[in-house]
Formats: C-alpha cells, structure tokens, sequence
C-alpha cells in the first residue's frame, strides 16, 4: 500500500469554495476508485488556513489512476485557484 499526504495552504476567504470542491472530490474518489482506500480532507485545528488529503492506495497503478481520471484533472483545476501556493506532497510506503 502506499500512503499520500497532500498538505494544501487555502488562501483567506477561499476556505468554503476550497471546502466545497473537496466534499465534491473525495464524493467522486470514494464512489468511482476500488483502489483508493482512503481519500479523506481534514482542516487543522491550529490554522484554518491549512488542510491535508490524506490518501491510501493499495497499489502504484490505483495512485496513477487516481489522478488521470477526468473528475480529479476538472475538480483540481477548482481548487488550484483557491489555494495560497504549491501543495506539499508526501508519499509513504506501508510499514508492516
């Protein structure tokens, strides 16, 4: 399995635009995507500003589909305006 972190810095007024097209992503991922384990949006309680996805996948290929589905390329192109800078992406391989 493979673990993602996306750390995202919301620009200020943009948090509820951000916060809608993220509920209308994760919707899609956990409707459309066996191999997405988890696709969750998560707002830190010490900087509203600040938000992660925290993703799991069982393999390499279901990461890649992921983020060539039609839905993920329409939706991230929201969010990127909403969005204070670059996304912080960490990936991570399951300990077990």
């Amino acid at each position: 399995m493979i673990g993602v972190v996306a750390k995202l810095t919301v620009a200020e007024g943009k948090n509820a635009e951000f916060e809608e097209v993220g509920k209308e992503l994760m919707s899609k991922v956990k409707a459309n995507e066996e191999g997405t384990l988890t696709y969750q949006l998560y707002r830190s309680k010490d900087d509203p500003q600040t938000y992660i996805f925290m993703e799991e996948y069982s393999n390499e290929d279901a990461m890649n589909a992921h983020s060539a589905t039609e839905y993920f390329k329409a939706l991230g192109a929201k969010l990127g305006p909403c969005l204070a800078g670059r996304p912080q992406i960490e990936r991570y391989d399951i300990v077990e």
